[in-house]
């Protein structure tokens, strides 16, 4: 379950950075909030990522 938790971070951070570059134009056409809902998912898919963590730990151990 960590690679589904990694790539869920890699996906909202990517975009991200990715819309960051594009904030004038996202501003500007009322889509401002997308730069709010990547930092929303990678902010939450950190303690994802920690529950899954353990999740696995226990599973194999």
């Amino acid at each position: 379950m960590v690679p589904v938790a990694v790539a869920g971070l890699v996906a909202f951070g990517g975009t991200g950075l990715t819309l960051l570059l594009f904030r004038d134009w996202l501003e500007a056409h009322g889509h401002g909030d997308w730069l709010w809902i990547c930092l929303a998912g990678f902010l939450l898919g950190l303690p994802g990522l920690a529950l899954m963590v353990r999740h696995d730990r226990r599973r194999t151990g």
